[in-house]
C-alpha cells in the first residue's frame, strides 16, 4: 500500500470537510453532523438518561402560558360535560390547588421550539404535576403534565393534559406506563426551531 498516497488523499478529504467553503463541503458538514448526532451523540445520551429519547423538541403550543401565571390560572377551561370553567376550577376536580401548581417544574409552561432533556424516570416515581413524554395516537410523541397517576395491578396509568389546552385529549385519559418514554428535566428556550425548520424542508422536498 502507498502510504505516502493514503496520507496525501487524506488531507484532501480533511481539507473538503473541515476547511473548504464550497456549496459541497457544507452539504457534507451538514449529513456528517446528522449521522453523529443520529448514531453516536444521541444514543449515548439515551444511555446516560436512561431514556429512548433524551432529547425532543416541542412541536406543538399545547404547553404554552401566553399571560402571567395568575392571569393563566383563571383562563378558560371546559369541566364536566362540556360546561365553561377556569383552569383553577379543572384543576380543582382533580384535587390540585394553586399553591400545588406553583411547586410543579415548569409551573409557567414552555414554548413551541423549546428543546427538553427527559430523564427515564421509573414510572412509580412519577409524581403528579411532573411533564412526561408519552407515546400516542400521533406521529409524534406527547409531552404534557401528569394531572393523575394510579396503579393498576403491577402497572402504572396516568392521565395528562397540556397546559395551554381548555382541557384533557381523549388519549390523555388513560396512558399505560408501556407508552411512557420520560421525564422532562431540563428547558433549552426555542433551540428545538432548528429541528422543526429541518424537518419542514425535508417535507417540503420531499425527503419525508
Amino acid at each position: 500500500m502507498d502510504w505516502y498516497r493514503v496520507k496525501r488523499g487524506w488531507k484532501k478529504v480533511w481539507y473538503f470537510i473541515w476547511e473548504d467553503d464550497s456549496w459541497a463541503s457544507w452539504f457534507v458538514n451538514i449529513i456528517l453532523a446528522f449521522v453523529i448526532i443520529k448514531f453516536i451523540v444521541y444514543p449515548f445520551l439515551g444511555l446516560v438518561l436512561a431514556t429512548s429519547h433524551p432529547i425532543v423538541a416541542v412541536v406543538s403550543s399545547s404547553m404554552e402560558h401566553d399571560t402571567g401565571f395568575d392571569e393563566w390560572w383563571v383562563s378558560k377551561a371546559i369541566c364536566g360535560e362540556g360546561s365553561a370553567c377556569t383552569q383553577e376550577d379543572y384543576y380543582k376536580g382533580l384535587d390540585i390547588n394553586k399553591e400545588q401548581f406553583k411547586g410543579f417544574s415548569f409551573r409557567r409552561g414552555f414554548n413551541r421550539g423549546d428543546i427538553m432533556v427527559l430523564y427515564g424516570t421509573k414510572p412509580e416515581k412519577i409524581e403528579i404535576g411532573n411533564v412526561i413524554v408519552f407515546k400516542a395516537e400521533r406521529p409524534d410523541p406527547i409531552i404534557h403534565r401528569v394531572t393523575s397517576k394510579k396503579k393498576e395491578n403491577s402497572h402504572y396509568v396516568f392521565t395528562t393534559k397540556g397546559d395551554h389546552n381548555v382541557a384533557a385529549f381523549y388519549f390523555e385519559a388513560y396512558i399505560p406506563e408501556e407508552d411512557y418514554i420520560g421525564r422532562a428535566v431540563l428547558r433549552i428556550p426555542f433551540l428545538g426551531y432548528i429541528k422543526i425548520g429541518f424537518v419542514a424542508l425535508l417535507d417540503k422536498i420531499g425527503i419525508i
